[in-house]
Parts: C-alpha cells; sequence; structure tokens
C-alpha cells in the first residue's frame, strides 16, 4: 500500500499545481483577495505531497522493497544504509523526484518568507514555481514515475545494487549540492518574470532575490567542486576536470550565474543593464534546465550521465518554451527596461563589470558550442565529430587568463570615473609586483601560460591585499583601531565587497593548482612482490599483496613503499582492484574496479591506481602519477565558500 500511497501523492501534487496556477491568475485579473490567499495555500500544497511521496521512496530504498522497480535497480541487500539513501538520487526517476522535492522546499521557503511583503511580484512569483512544479510532476507522474512495480513474473529476491563508481561519500553529497545550485536559481527566474509581468522593472526584484542568488551560486559552486573532487578521487585517470558534456552542463550556468551576481551589483547602486540582468537570470535558468536534459536524454556520452530514455524531447520542448516566453516578454516590455543611466567612462568600475560579463558570456558560449557541435555534426553530416580536451583548453585558457586579470582590476577602477592620477596609484603596486612575478617565474625556468598564469595571481593577490591594507588604514587612522579590530569591523560592515574579495582570492588559489597540471607526470608498469619502479624522482616498490572478501564486494590490496631519490621513506600507498557483485554466477554482472590510493602534500600528489592483476603469477599492474599543486584548487574551493558565506551573510547596518 505505501509505494501506491507515493503515487497518489504525486498525483495529488500534479492536481493541486494546476488549482495554482487557475486560482493565482484569476487573481491577478479580479483582484480578490481571497483567491491570492487560496494560491499560497494550494502551492504549499503542493509542495506538501511533493515531500510525502520523496519520504515513502526514500523508506522503501532503505527497506529494499524489490516490489518497486526502482528499488531493485539501485539498491541490493548488501548496499550499505548511507548509499540506499544516495540511490534517491542515482536513477533517472529518482533524481527527478528529488530535483522536485527541492524545488518543492525553496517554494515553501518563498511563499513563507514573502507571505507579508512584494504583494504585487508574489502572485506570478508564485505561478511560475508552480509551473516549474507541474512540469516536473508531469515527467514523475506520466513518463517516468518512481513508483513503478517491478515488471517480473517472479519474486525479485535481490536488486541490481548502486553502480561502484557511486559508492563513494563524495557522491552521496555532491549530487544533491549541484541541485540545490541548479534548482536555486528558480527563484530569481520567478521573481525576475514576474517583474516583466508586472512591468516593474526597477531594482525591487534585484533586492528580492540577492541573497537567494548567492545561495543557489554558492551551491552551484560547491557541487561544481565536489564534482571534481569525486573524480579525481574515484575516477582513476588522475584529473579533476575533462571537460566532460555533463560537467560543461553544470559550468556553462555557472558562468552565467556569476556575471549575473555581478552585474545585479550595478543595478542596485546605479540602476543601470535592467536588460542585461533580465538576459543574465533568464539564461541561466534556461542552462540549469538544459543541463539536466543533457544528463538525462542520452544524447551526449558522458560517465555522469543518465541511460538514454524519452524524457529528452520534453525537456527540450520546455527549454524553447522557457525562452520564447522569457525574451517574448522581455521584447514586449523593451520600453520599461531601459536604464536611466548610461556608462560615463571606459575607465569605471561599471565598465568593469560589464567587460567582466561580457567574457564570462563568451566563455559559456565556446563550452556551449564545444559540448554540442559533436550533436549537431551527426545532425548535419551524419558523423559525430568528437570534441575532446584540447579543444575546450585552446579556446577557455586564454580566457579564463582573462578573466583573472580582471578579477585583479576591476576593483582598482573607481565609480563613475577613475582619474589618472587615482590609474597611477591605484595600480603600480599591483603591475610591479605581477612583473616581478614573472621575472622570478621565467628565472625559474617556466615557459608560455604557466608564466601568465602565476604572474596574474600575483598580480591579483597584490591587489587584494592593497585593498585589505587600505581599508585597514583608514580605519587606524580615523578610529585608532588595532589592526585585526580593523579588519573585523571593516568586513563586518561591508561584507558584500570584502566576501568578495575573499572569493577571488579563492579562485586565485584554485588557478594556481590549475597550472600545476602543466607539470603531471604518469607511468604505468607491472610489478612482482619485492620488484620496484621509478617515476618522477620517486621509487616505488611492492612489498606486499592481498586479498580479501568485504560485504559487497572482493578486493586484491597492494601496498607500495614509495621513496625518494635518496632512498628516504616518503609513504606507503595501498591502491586496490576491486570486483563487486562478485558472488553472482552470471559474469557478466561482476563489475570491476579501481579504488585508488593518494599521498597528498602542498606541493604535489602521488597518485596509484591497482589497474589490474594476474592472480597466478602474482602481477600487479600498477599506474601511478605525480600531479603538483592539486592540493590548492581544494583550498581555494573552501575559500571560495568561506568568502561567499562572509558576502551573503545579512548587513551590519551600524
Amino acid at each position: 500500500m505505501t509505494p501506491i500511497a507515493g503515487g497518489a501523492a504525486l498525483n495529488l501534487a500534479f492536481g493541486f499545481s494546476i488549482l495554482t496556477v487557475i486560482s493565482l491568475i484569476f487573481y491577478t485579473r479580479s483582484g480578490d483577495q481571497r483567491l491570492f490567499l487560496v494560491g499560497q495555500r494550494l502551492s504549499l500544497t503542493i509542495s506538501f505531497f511533493v515531500f510525502i511521496a520523496t519520504f515513502i521512496l526514500s523508506y522503501q530504498l532503505m527497506i529494499s522493497n524489490f516490489d518497486i522497480d526502482y528499488v531493485a535497480r539501485y539498491t541490493s541487500l548488501e548496499t550499505p544504509i548511507m548509499y540506499k539513501i544516495s540511490a534517491m538520487w542515482a536513477g533517472q526517476s529518482g533524481s527527478l523526484l528529488f530535483w522536485l522535492f527541492i524545488l518543492s522546499i525553496f517554494a515553501t521557503i518563498t511563499v513563507i518568507q514573502n507571505q507579508n511583503k512584494h504583494h504585487g511580484l508574489m502572485p506570478w512569483v508564485i505561478i511560475t514555481l508552480a509551473v516549474i512544479q507541474m512540469f516536473f510532476l508531469v515527467l514523475t507522474n506520466f513518463v517516468t514515475n518512481p513508483f513503478m512495480p517491478t515488471d517480473a513474473d517472479f519474486v525479485v529476491a535481490n536488486g541490481n545494487g548502486l553502480n561502484p563508481l557511486l559508492q563513494n561519500v563524495t557522491m552521496a553529497i555532491h549530487p544533491p549540492t549541484l541541485y540545490l545550485g541548479y534548482v536555486g536559481f528558480s527563484v530569481p527566474f520567478a521573481f525576475a518574470f514576474s517583474a516583466l509581468m508586472n512591468k516593474d522593472t526597477s531594482s525591487l526584484w534585484i533586492q528580492s532575490i540577492r541573497r537567494w542568488t548567492l545561495v543557489a551560486w554558492l551551491f552551484l559552486s560547491i557541487g561544481i567542486i565536489l564534482g571534481g573532487w569525486w573524480a579525481y578521487q574515484e575516477l582513476g585517470w588522475g584529473g579533476y576536470w575533462a571537460w566532460d558534456p555533463v560537467e560543461n552542463a553544470s559550468f556553462m550556468p555557472w558562468l552565467t550565474a556569476t556575471a549575473f551576481v555581478h552585474s545585479i551589483i550595478i543595478q542596485e547602486k546605479k540602476d543601470m543593464l535592467r536588460v542585461w540582468n533580465m538576459v543574465l537570470i533568464i539564461l541561466t535558468f534556461t542552462l540549469c534546465i538544459f543541463g539536466t536534459f543533457l544528463t538525462r536524454s542520452g544524447v551526449m556520452s558522458s560517465v555522469h550521465s543518465f541511460t538514454a530514455s524519452a524524457l529528452g524531447p520534453i525537456f527540450l520542448s520546455f527549454v524553447f518554451i522557457i525562452m520564447i516566453v522569457s525574451f517574448g516578454l522581455m521584447y514586449i516590455r523593451k520600453n520599461d527596461l531601459r536604464s536611466p543611466r548610461k556608462m560615463e567612462s571606459f575607465t569605471s568600475r561599471e565598465s568593469g563589470f560589464l567587460f567582466n560579463n561580457m567574457v564570462f558570456v563568451v566563455m559559456c558560449f565556446a563550452v556551449f558550442w564545444g559540448t554540442l557541435f559533436p550533436v549537431f555534426s551527426e545532425a548535419v553530416r551524419g558523423t559525430k565529430i568528437t570534441v575532446g580536451p584540447p579543444f575546450f583548453n585552446q579556446i577557455n585558457i586564454p580566457i579564463g587568463l582573462i578573466l583573472l586579470a580582471l578579477t585583479g582590476i576591476g576593483p582598482l577602477l573607481a565609480w563613475r570615473k577613475t582619474s589618472k592620477e587615482s590609474l597611477i596609484r591605484n595600480f603600480t603596486f599591483p603591475i610591479l609586483s605581477g612583473l616581478v612575478g614573472a621575472a622570478i617565474f621565467l628565472f625559474l625556468g617556466y615557459k608560455g601560460y604557466v608564466v601568465i598564469s602565476l604572474s596574474l595571481c600575483v598580480f591579483v593577490t597584490a591587489t587584494i591585499f592593497t585593498e585589505f591594507a587600505r581599508g585597514i588604514k583608514a580605519r587606524t587612522n580615523k578610529f585608532n583601531e588595532s589592526i585585526f579590530v580593523a579588519l573585523w569591523r571593516m568586513v563586518s560592515k561591508n561584507r558584500s565587497r570584502y566576501g568578495g574579495y575573499i572569493v577571488h582570492l579563492g579562485i586565485v588559489l584554485m588557478f594556481v593548482g590549475f597550472t600545476g597540471h602543466a607539470f603531471d607526470k604518469e607511468k604505468e608498469f607491472s610489478l612482482t612482490v619485492g620488484e620496484s619502479d621509478h617515476v618522477a624522482g620517486y621509487e616505488f616498490e611492492l612489498i606486499k599483496m592481498s586479498e580479501a572478501e568485504r560485504a559487497n564486494h572482493y578486493a586484491w590490496i597492494s601496498e607500495l613503499r614509495v621513496t625518494d631519490h635518496s632512498g628516504q621513506f616518503i609513504t606507503n600507498l595501498r591502491p586496490e582492484k576491486r570486483v563487486y557483485f562478485h558472488k553472482n554466477p552470471d559474469v557478466n554482472r561482476r563489475q570491476p574496479h579501481s579504488e585508488l590510493d593518494i599521498y597528498s602534500t602542498m606541493n604535489k600528489d602521488i597518485y596509484s591506481i591497482f589497474s589490474a592483476v594476474d592472480n597466478e603469477n602474482g602481477i600487479a599492474f600498477i599506474k601511478i602519477m605525480v600531479n603538483p599543486l592539486v592540493r590548492w584548487v581544494w583550498i581555494g574551493g573552501y575559500i571560495l565558500v568561506f568568502g561567499t558565506m562572509i558576502a551573503m551573510w545579512p548587513r551590519k547596518e551600524s
């Protein structure tokens, strides 16, 4: 009965979504306050039934009810409880329900948070959110229902189990975090759409969603970083970003959202870029839905994607409807969207922000084109042309370096116009720092993009510290405060500005980590116990190889003793070769998997993979990679998160 209740809850939620839209549309025409209150409560009812359905499916996954097809496909009796829970977003229908679940949480918060304010905006905000919920309810009710019974004429004693690649702590966290980012942009989009419908194109809707935007951007950023961490820790190819289509699907809305986060500052402060901000939020939300389409349509081949299904055309249709309706409404409201102010100078902070935004959008288009070019080529010529990392790196590395430079230039410009004297005074120290850095890196033998990237990192870091030093000096002189008190109060009174600078510092450190990729070394070799081989100045000796049977897999465990060129002991690495579902009599159902081991320092990572084993001859096939500066990517990610949390913390008025 419980699975039937789950399906019924989804049906009821779909019905209430229709009633919500109807009641609020009638309210916008009649102005009857009772209809608005009814619409509010109906929208909360949608979310209530979605919550019920989600909790029911979660419970069925935990108790391994294999009478439900989804449970049988993505869990087994041997699957640990944590991964039974994470199976909610491991498959097609469950992940769509989880998407809807998060959207319902956000919709509930939005309605409750704005019960007594923004009365002009809220009707169309709720209608927009209800329509998005309705779309996902159509999918989960009529296309891919997570409560479908198992299609078998026998009792299913055990399920297929979760893909070994997904049996990782990071993958239990990464998808929900990414979804919080994807879904979070529904709220800013709903406010933007409502502003267009109400002809209210002032900065009111911007002020209403500023913190929502930062929260969504933060979760999307964390999700992308966690995805890179998972790829680095689990996939065994030694990297964290491969320009995979599904990676790109999350990166594209991040680019436009980052532009939007910067651009709304100008509209708030100067009442400019009204059209641009509308375009950016529409593009960001559309790309979030488009990314969901890429993941689920089967149109792109990716290690991250779901199997091909009938969802592709439905998602693509929804994407086109969003764009046609939103941009059509923008065209109708073009006169209302005209900004009363114009750019006054090329050397102003406003122009710096705008140029920064244009570069973000250009990078987004480059990623979009490279991702979909194989699909276009196959449709036009009948042959699929593969676009790999070399293309993306060749296009996006120069663009990324321009963005890095703009990260340092922007804060040094003044609002409206920067005088010649200010330009000289503000830029002297950062530029000299960057040039000195470039000279040092050239002296050390670095070349090309490595020198440019690292010297720009020095330039931006100098800019950030200059801004902090200038603010601290002003407070110590004016209020006679100590340096630490001045720093604390300065950040407290302008959290948005200085939180943004901390975010920029995190991005600088991530660029340092990215640059280290130019020095990667790798080697594959085979060893028996007692043999050794060397890679990048390190010696690797196989001192032991053992076997172990565990709850849900069988493992061969190697133990490698690592020493440096002088024979000094560094660490022991224990990469494993595993076979999941090893007891299954069907050999084709057994899933081999390499569980790698990493020794990480601030300077470099030693990355070991147990590729294969020759059990008869006691031979282990090992792959070693030495990856410099990778830890700085993760440190930069932590600082980015910290800076964003400061920026979105409520402002201190006094």
